[in-house]
Protein backbone atom coordinates (compact mmCIF):
# COMPACT_ATOMS: atom_id res chain seq x y z
CA UNK A 1 0.00 0.00 0.00
CA UNK A 2 1.41 3.51 -1.04
CA UNK A 3 1.13 6.85 1.06
CA UNK A 4 2.41 10.01 1.15
CA UNK A 5 2.74 13.23 3.23
CA UNK A 6 0.83 16.18 2.19
CA UNK A 7 0.77 19.87 3.49
CA UNK A 8 -1.30 23.10 3.99
CA UNK A 9 0.32 26.07 5.12
CA UNK A 10 -2.33 28.61 7.02
CA UNK A 11 -0.29 31.68 6.49
CA UNK A 12 0.05 32.96 10.31
CA UNK A 13 -1.87 30.55 11.81
CA UNK A 14 -1.34 26.82 11.62
CA UNK A 15 0.76 23.73 9.40
CA UNK A 16 -1.51 21.00 8.64
CA UNK A 17 0.26 17.53 7.73
CA UNK A 18 -1.97 15.00 6.07
CA UNK A 19 -1.73 11.62 4.94
CA UNK A 20 -3.43 10.33 1.57
CA UNK A 21 -3.04 7.10 -0.19
CA UNK A 22 -5.07 3.73 0.01
CA UNK A 23 -5.45 1.93 3.60
CA UNK A 24 -5.29 5.11 5.37
CA UNK A 25 -8.28 7.48 6.90
CA UNK A 26 -10.84 4.11 7.43
CA UNK A 27 -11.11 4.10 3.73
CA UNK A 28 -11.59 8.10 2.49
CA UNK A 29 -7.46 7.53 1.87
CA UNK A 30 -6.50 11.09 3.69
CA UNK A 31 -6.60 12.09 7.32
CA UNK A 32 -4.71 14.68 8.71
CA UNK A 33 -2.25 13.45 11.06
CA UNK A 34 -0.69 16.75 12.59
CA UNK A 35 -1.76 20.21 12.62
CA UNK A 36 1.12 22.49 14.34
CA UNK A 37 -1.35 25.55 15.78
CA UNK A 38 1.21 28.63 16.03
CA UNK A 39 -0.89 29.52 19.35
CA UNK A 40 -1.74 33.07 17.90
CA UNK A 41 -5.46 32.85 20.00
CA UNK A 42 -4.16 31.43 23.02
CA UNK A 43 -5.25 33.00 26.28
CA UNK A 44 -2.73 34.48 28.11
CA UNK A 45 -2.90 33.09 31.24
CA UNK A 46 -2.18 29.49 29.18
CA UNK A 47 1.52 30.58 27.78
CA UNK A 48 0.41 31.32 24.13
CA UNK A 49 2.66 28.93 22.03
CA UNK A 50 2.81 26.56 18.95
CA UNK A 51 1.41 23.09 19.38
CA UNK A 52 0.10 20.16 18.19
CA UNK A 53 -3.00 19.31 18.08
CA UNK A 54 -4.98 17.39 16.63
CA UNK A 55 -2.55 14.17 16.50
CA UNK A 56 -4.28 11.17 14.94
CA UNK A 57 -3.39 7.92 14.01
CA UNK A 58 -3.49 6.54 10.16
CA UNK A 59 -6.62 5.56 10.34
CA UNK A 60 -8.06 8.80 12.00
CA UNK A 61 -8.05 7.95 15.78
CA UNK A 62 -7.41 10.95 18.23
CA UNK A 63 -4.66 11.16 20.57
CA UNK A 64 -3.89 14.02 22.10
CA UNK A 65 -6.08 16.53 24.26
CA UNK A 66 -6.52 20.33 24.22
CA UNK A 67 -7.72 22.53 27.04
CA UNK A 68 -8.63 19.73 29.43
CA UNK A 69 -10.84 20.75 31.99
CA UNK A 70 -8.12 20.35 34.86
CA UNK A 71 -5.36 21.86 33.06
CA UNK A 72 -6.61 24.42 29.97
CA UNK A 73 -2.77 24.98 29.38
CA UNK A 74 -2.45 21.20 28.38
CA UNK A 75 -2.52 21.25 24.44
CA UNK A 76 -1.52 18.14 22.61
CA UNK A 77 2.22 18.12 22.07
CA UNK A 78 4.45 21.23 22.69
CA UNK A 79 7.86 22.62 23.97
CA UNK A 80 7.20 24.40 27.31
CA UNK A 81 9.48 25.20 29.86
CA UNK A 82 7.20 25.50 33.81
CA UNK A 83 10.51 27.40 35.58
CA UNK A 84 12.84 29.44 33.46
CA UNK A 85 13.98 31.68 36.15
CA UNK A 86 10.79 33.32 37.66
CA UNK A 87 9.10 33.07 34.62
CA UNK A 88 6.51 30.31 33.54
CA UNK A 89 6.47 29.40 29.91
CA UNK A 90 3.90 26.45 30.75
CA UNK A 91 0.96 28.30 31.58
CA UNK A 92 -1.56 28.33 34.72
CA UNK A 93 -0.73 29.05 38.12
CA UNK A 94 3.09 29.69 39.60
CA UNK A 95 4.77 26.46 41.86
CA UNK A 96 6.06 28.59 45.28
CA UNK A 97 7.68 26.14 47.93
CA UNK A 98 5.73 26.16 50.91
CA UNK A 99 2.62 27.98 49.26
CA UNK A 100 1.49 25.46 46.91
CA UNK A 101 0.33 26.64 43.32
CA UNK A 102 -0.56 30.10 43.16
CA UNK A 103 -1.09 32.98 40.84
CA UNK A 104 1.93 35.13 39.76
CA UNK A 105 2.11 37.57 37.03
CA UNK A 106 4.90 35.70 35.30
CA UNK A 107 3.07 33.57 32.42
CA UNK A 108 5.22 34.81 29.12
CA UNK A 109 4.82 33.40 25.76
CA UNK A 110 7.12 32.10 22.70
CA UNK A 111 6.48 35.22 19.96
CA UNK A 112 6.27 32.73 16.08
CA UNK A 113 8.75 34.82 13.98
CA UNK A 114 8.71 32.76 10.65
CA UNK A 115 9.39 29.63 8.99
CA UNK A 116 12.88 30.05 7.89
CA UNK A 117 11.81 26.99 5.43
CA UNK A 118 9.16 24.48 4.78
CA UNK A 119 9.94 21.51 2.83
CA UNK A 120 7.46 19.05 1.84
CA UNK A 121 8.25 15.67 -0.01
CA UNK A 122 6.20 12.07 -0.20
CA UNK A 123 8.37 10.93 1.99
CA UNK A 124 8.98 13.51 4.43
CA UNK A 125 7.90 16.74 5.70
CA UNK A 126 10.38 19.80 7.31
CA UNK A 127 9.41 22.78 9.43
CA UNK A 128 12.17 25.02 10.20
CA UNK A 129 10.92 27.66 12.39
CA UNK A 130 12.19 30.69 14.69
CA UNK A 131 10.81 31.80 17.71
CA UNK A 132 11.40 34.48 20.45
CA UNK A 133 10.55 33.51 24.30
CA UNK A 134 9.24 36.96 25.61
CA UNK A 135 8.60 37.14 29.61
CA UNK A 136 5.42 38.30 30.87
CA UNK A 137 7.09 41.77 31.42
CA UNK A 138 8.22 41.87 27.52
CA UNK A 139 11.59 41.09 27.67
CA UNK A 140 13.14 39.06 25.06
CA UNK A 141 15.16 35.89 26.94
CA UNK A 142 15.57 32.75 24.36
CA UNK A 143 16.08 32.89 20.66
CA UNK A 144 14.99 29.50 19.65
CA UNK A 145 15.50 27.33 16.43
CA UNK A 146 13.22 24.60 16.02
CA UNK A 147 12.66 22.08 13.38
CA UNK A 148 9.90 19.57 12.65
CA UNK A 149 10.71 16.13 10.90
CA UNK A 150 7.86 13.95 9.68
CA UNK A 151 9.09 10.98 8.62
CA UNK A 152 8.82 6.85 8.79
CA UNK A 153 5.28 6.58 6.72
CA UNK A 154 4.67 2.60 6.78
CA UNK A 155 0.83 2.32 6.40
CA UNK A 156 1.41 -1.75 6.30
CA UNK A 157 2.54 -1.40 9.69
CA UNK A 158 0.15 1.87 10.80
CA UNK A 159 3.02 4.14 12.10
CA UNK A 160 4.22 7.64 11.67
CA UNK A 161 7.01 9.44 12.94
CA UNK A 162 7.60 13.06 14.09
CA UNK A 163 11.15 14.35 15.66
CA UNK A 164 11.66 17.23 17.37
CA UNK A 165 14.58 18.95 17.55
CA UNK A 166 15.62 22.65 19.41
CA UNK A 167 18.35 25.25 20.30
CA UNK A 168 17.40 27.11 22.74
CA UNK A 169 19.94 30.38 22.64
CA UNK A 170 20.19 32.83 25.91
CA UNK A 171 19.52 36.39 24.84
CA UNK A 172 18.63 37.84 27.76
CA UNK A 173 22.43 39.00 28.68
CA UNK A 174 22.62 36.91 32.29
CA UNK A 175 22.40 33.32 33.28
CA UNK A 176 19.26 31.34 32.54
CA UNK A 177 17.76 28.74 35.22
CA UNK A 178 15.67 25.84 32.84
CA UNK A 179 14.07 24.09 36.29
CA UNK A 180 10.95 22.02 36.67
CA UNK A 181 8.43 22.38 40.21
CA UNK A 182 10.58 19.53 41.71
CA UNK A 183 13.83 21.65 41.60
CA UNK A 184 11.70 24.60 43.66
CA UNK A 185 10.54 21.28 46.07
CA UNK A 186 7.45 19.68 44.99
CA UNK A 187 8.63 15.84 44.63
CA UNK A 188 7.61 13.48 41.53
CA UNK A 189 6.93 16.93 39.23
CA UNK A 190 9.52 17.48 37.16
CA UNK A 191 7.67 18.54 34.25
CA UNK A 192 9.04 20.48 32.03
CA UNK A 193 10.37 20.59 28.23
CA UNK A 194 8.31 18.69 25.04
CA UNK A 195 4.98 17.55 27.14
CA UNK A 196 2.81 15.06 25.66
CA UNK A 197 -1.02 15.48 27.04
CA UNK A 198 -2.83 12.31 26.05
CA UNK A 199 -6.40 11.84 25.39
CA UNK A 200 -8.91 10.74 28.39
CA UNK A 201 -9.33 7.35 26.42
CA UNK A 202 -5.48 6.84 27.54
CA UNK A 203 -5.90 7.04 30.72
CA UNK A 204 -5.06 4.05 33.06
CA UNK A 205 -3.02 2.61 29.83
CA UNK A 206 -0.42 0.10 29.71
CA UNK A 207 3.36 2.08 29.36
CA UNK A 208 6.36 0.29 28.89
CA UNK A 209 9.87 1.12 29.56
CA UNK A 210 13.14 -0.34 28.38
CA UNK A 211 12.86 -1.68 31.63
CA UNK A 212 10.72 -4.56 31.87
CA UNK A 213 11.11 -4.62 35.67
CA UNK A 214 9.88 -1.07 35.55
CA UNK A 215 6.75 0.61 37.62
CA UNK A 216 3.49 0.92 36.01
CA UNK A 217 4.13 4.45 36.54
CA UNK A 218 8.11 5.31 36.32
CA UNK A 219 7.71 9.15 37.52
CA UNK A 220 11.68 10.03 37.26
CA UNK A 221 12.72 7.54 35.30
CA UNK A 222 15.74 7.36 33.03
CA UNK A 223 14.95 5.55 30.28
CA UNK A 224 15.48 5.61 26.03
CA UNK A 225 12.41 5.30 25.69
CA UNK A 226 8.40 4.92 27.29
CA UNK A 227 5.27 3.13 24.87
CA UNK A 228 2.35 4.45 25.83
CA UNK A 229 -0.66 2.24 25.17
CA UNK A 230 -4.31 3.33 24.96
CA UNK A 231 -8.10 2.61 24.13
CA UNK A 232 -9.94 4.94 22.00
CA UNK A 233 -13.16 7.06 22.34
CA UNK A 234 -15.97 7.60 19.89
CA UNK A 235 -14.24 4.84 17.55
CA UNK A 236 -13.25 0.96 18.35
CA UNK A 237 -9.67 -0.14 18.82
CA UNK A 238 -6.29 1.51 20.57
CA UNK A 239 -3.32 2.92 19.69
CA UNK A 240 0.44 3.21 20.72
CA UNK A 241 2.71 6.15 21.64
CA UNK A 242 6.34 5.48 21.15
CA UNK A 243 8.40 8.09 22.97
CA UNK A 244 12.15 7.71 22.12
CA UNK A 245 14.23 10.13 25.24
CA UNK A 246 16.98 11.61 22.43
CA UNK A 247 19.21 13.67 23.75
CA UNK A 248 20.23 16.99 25.68
CA UNK A 249 23.22 19.31 25.43
CA UNK A 250 23.24 19.63 29.18
CA UNK A 251 25.42 17.28 31.41
CA UNK A 252 22.01 16.52 33.47
CA UNK A 253 20.30 13.41 32.22
CA UNK A 254 16.94 13.48 30.78
CA UNK A 255 14.31 12.00 32.99
CA UNK A 256 10.52 10.74 32.75
CA UNK A 257 7.70 12.55 33.49
CA UNK A 258 4.82 10.13 32.78
CA UNK A 259 1.43 9.71 34.47
CA UNK A 260 -1.17 7.00 33.72
CA UNK A 261 -3.89 8.40 36.43
CA UNK A 262 -5.65 10.99 36.89
CA UNK A 263 -4.63 11.93 33.43
CA UNK A 264 -2.39 10.37 30.92
CA UNK A 265 0.94 12.23 30.22
CA UNK A 266 4.20 11.88 28.94
CA UNK A 267 7.37 14.33 29.22
CA UNK A 268 11.41 13.67 28.56
CA UNK A 269 12.49 16.49 31.20
CA UNK A 270 15.64 18.15 30.53
CA UNK A 271 15.55 19.17 34.05
CA UNK A 272 13.34 16.64 36.08
CA UNK A 273 15.20 17.01 39.49
CA UNK A 274 17.99 18.91 38.82
CA UNK A 275 18.34 22.60 37.03
CA UNK A 276 20.04 23.48 33.85
CA UNK A 277 22.34 26.55 33.70
CA UNK A 278 22.38 28.19 30.38
CA UNK A 279 25.02 31.31 30.30
CA UNK A 280 24.97 34.49 28.17
CA UNK A 281 24.90 33.68 24.54
CA UNK A 282 24.64 30.19 25.11
CA UNK A 283 22.54 27.24 24.08
CA UNK A 284 20.49 24.22 25.55
CA UNK A 285 19.96 21.97 22.49
CA UNK A 286 17.23 19.15 22.58
CA UNK A 287 16.46 16.35 20.30
CA UNK A 288 13.08 13.94 20.79
CA UNK A 289 10.99 11.61 18.26
CA UNK A 290 7.64 10.66 18.54
CA UNK A 291 5.79 7.43 16.80
CA UNK A 292 2.49 6.90 16.58
CA UNK A 293 1.43 3.41 15.71
CA UNK A 294 -2.09 2.73 14.57
CA UNK A 295 -3.11 -0.16 17.53
CA UNK A 296 -1.87 -1.31 20.88
CA UNK A 297 1.73 -2.79 20.45
CA UNK A 298 2.95 -5.55 23.22
CA UNK A 299 6.29 -5.70 24.12
CA UNK A 300 7.83 -7.49 21.56
CA UNK A 301 6.42 -5.26 19.04
CA UNK A 302 7.84 -1.81 20.82
CA UNK A 303 11.68 -3.80 20.86
CA UNK A 304 11.75 -4.62 17.53
CA UNK A 305 10.42 -0.71 16.59
CA UNK A 306 13.27 0.41 18.38
CA UNK A 307 15.70 -1.80 17.20
CA UNK A 308 14.79 -0.19 13.98
CA UNK A 309 14.58 3.05 14.29
CA UNK A 310 16.09 4.31 17.51
CA UNK A 311 17.01 8.26 17.78
CA UNK A 312 20.70 7.75 18.01
CA UNK A 313 22.76 10.55 19.64
CA UNK A 314 25.49 12.15 17.89
CA UNK A 315 24.27 10.96 14.66
CA UNK A 316 21.53 12.09 12.08
CA UNK A 317 17.95 10.14 12.13
CA UNK A 318 17.10 7.82 9.56
CA UNK A 319 16.59 9.89 6.52
CA UNK A 320 13.77 9.67 3.90
CA UNK A 321 14.28 8.90 0.27
CA UNK A 322 15.45 11.78 -1.47
CA UNK A 323 15.63 14.07 2.11
CA UNK A 324 18.49 16.45 2.62
CA UNK A 325 19.00 18.31 5.85
CA UNK A 326 18.23 21.66 6.38
CA UNK A 327 21.17 22.93 8.37
CA UNK A 328 23.22 26.79 8.41
CA UNK A 329 20.23 29.03 10.04
CA UNK A 330 21.59 31.04 12.74
CA UNK A 331 19.72 31.89 15.53
CA UNK A 332 18.63 35.27 15.61
CA UNK A 333 19.37 36.16 11.64
CA UNK A 334 15.36 36.27 11.20
CA UNK A 335 15.16 35.78 7.48
CA UNK A 336 18.61 34.10 6.13
CA UNK A 337 17.60 31.37 4.06
CA UNK A 338 18.98 27.72 4.69
CA UNK A 339 21.55 25.83 2.97
CA UNK A 340 20.54 22.57 2.01
CA UNK A 341 23.34 20.21 2.15
CA UNK A 342 23.54 16.07 3.33
CA UNK A 343 24.88 16.86 6.56
CA UNK A 344 24.54 15.21 10.01
CA UNK A 345 22.21 17.00 12.81
CA UNK A 346 23.52 20.27 13.35
CA UNK A 347 25.75 21.28 15.88
CA UNK A 348 24.42 22.48 19.60
CA UNK A 349 26.28 24.84 21.22
CA UNK A 350 28.25 24.06 24.38
CA UNK A 351 28.84 26.50 27.78
CA UNK A 352 25.74 24.39 30.19
CA UNK A 353 26.77 23.88 33.87
CA UNK A 354 25.19 21.54 35.79
CA UNK A 355 22.39 23.03 38.19
CA UNK A 356 21.73 22.09 42.05
CA UNK A 357 19.69 19.16 42.80
CA UNK A 358 16.18 19.53 44.15
CA UNK A 359 15.30 20.17 47.69
CA UNK A 360 13.05 18.35 49.10
CA UNK A 361 9.65 19.28 49.74
CA UNK A 362 9.78 19.45 53.95
CA UNK A 363 13.13 21.46 53.26
CA UNK A 364 12.62 24.50 54.99
CA UNK A 365 16.08 26.11 54.21
CA UNK A 366 15.36 28.77 51.17
CA UNK A 367 18.50 28.60 49.15
CA UNK A 368 18.45 30.48 46.23
CA UNK A 369 15.52 32.78 45.46
CA UNK A 370 12.74 30.03 43.73
CA UNK A 371 10.25 31.17 41.33
CA UNK A 372 8.41 30.42 38.60
CA UNK A 373 5.54 28.52 36.42
CA UNK A 374 3.82 25.57 36.55
CA UNK A 375 0.36 23.99 35.90
CA UNK A 376 -1.63 23.29 38.79
CA UNK A 377 -0.82 19.44 40.26
CA UNK A 378 0.87 18.63 36.82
Amino acid sequence: MSAAFRVTHEHGRRVVVAVEGDGVGQGSGRVAVATYDLGSAVPALEAPKPYLHPLRTLSGALVSAYRPHDHRWHKGLQMTVSHLDDQNFWGGYSYRHGEGYVPVDNVGRMRHDGFAAIRAGDAEVCLVEELTWVTAAGEDWISERRELRWHGLDVERGTWTLDFATELRNVRGADLHVGSPTTHGRPDAGYTGFFWRGPRGFTGGEVLLADPGAPAEPMGASSPWPADTGQHDEVDGGATLLFFAGTSSAPVPLRWFVRREPFPAVNPSPAFSEEVTVAPGDSLGLRHRVVVADRPWDRAEVEAFVAEHALRAGAAAARGRGADRLVGLSVGNRGRAARRVAAPAPVLLGGLRRGRRSRSAADPRPGRRRRGGAARRG
